[in-house]
Formats: C-alpha cells, structure tokens, sequence
C-alpha cells in the first residue's frame, strides 16, 4: 500500500492530520490512511465553534457504513472554525482528505505541541510497521 503523505502536514499516531496556518491557527483532518479504513463516510460530527479541546481527547466523530469512529484533537487550543460543507456532504472527506475534506480549526494555545506529531516520513514508518 503506497500512499503519499503531504510533507507539510503533522500528523497524529490516531491517523489526524494537522495544517499549521499562521501563528495559531491549525486545520485538523484525518489521514488518507483513516479515510480508506473508515470506507464511506455518512457523517460528520463537529465540535462548536468556541469549545475548547485538547491534545490527544476525542472532540468529533466520523461516521461511516460500518461504525462510528472518535477524531481526536492534535493540539490543545480553541475551535474557530468548522467545515459545515461536511454536514450536507460528508463524503469529501473520502474524496479530498487533505483538501475539501478538513473538518474544523483550533487556534492553538501552545505551538510548541507541534513539535510532539509526526513528519509525513515518521507517520508513513508508523503504518509500515502496523
């Protein structure tokens, strides 16, 4: 299974990405890798814009044909936006995991907590070994 991962994402070892945008601001997603395991994605559902969430707790969840699954948050911080493109179309997070697909955008409390996610190679080394 060869997948390309986007070198200029963070990634959790629970399959989210992160997209650092500015100072604070970070864009949260999950991995191609995860969409292909979830297989057809039916619903989305979002934290409220304003919740504080934290590294490493669940704070939305990604429903598919086959079972609900948590998305945990890779920073710690406050979300500011949301993708309600995905409550109406939560299928592009099949079709554009990276892109159309991101699902909300926490303003960081402590950047440092980058430092403590995966490279794109260090991501692909994790699924390699299973």
């Amino acid at each position: 299974m060869k997948m390309d991962f986007p070198k200029n994402l963070f990634y959790t070892k629970t399959h989210e990405w992160a997209r650092r945008e500015g100072d604070k601001e970070v864009y949260v997603g999950i991995t191609q890798y995860a969409q292909e395991q979830i297989s057809d994605v039916v619903f989305v559902e979002l934290p409220k814009i304003g919740a504080t969430v934290s590294a490493g707790k669940a704070c939305a969840v990604v429903e598919s044909v086959k079972a609900a699954y948590d998305i945990y948050a890779p920073v710690s911080g406050r979300v500011v936006k949301i993708n309600d493109k995905l409550e109406s179309s939560p299928q592009l997070v099949n079709q554009d995991s990276y892109g159309k697909g991101w699902f909300f955008a926490i303003e960081m409390e402590n950047p440092e907590e980058l430092k403590t996610l995966l490279r794109a190679d260090e991501y692909a080394n994790l699924l390699e070994k299973g």
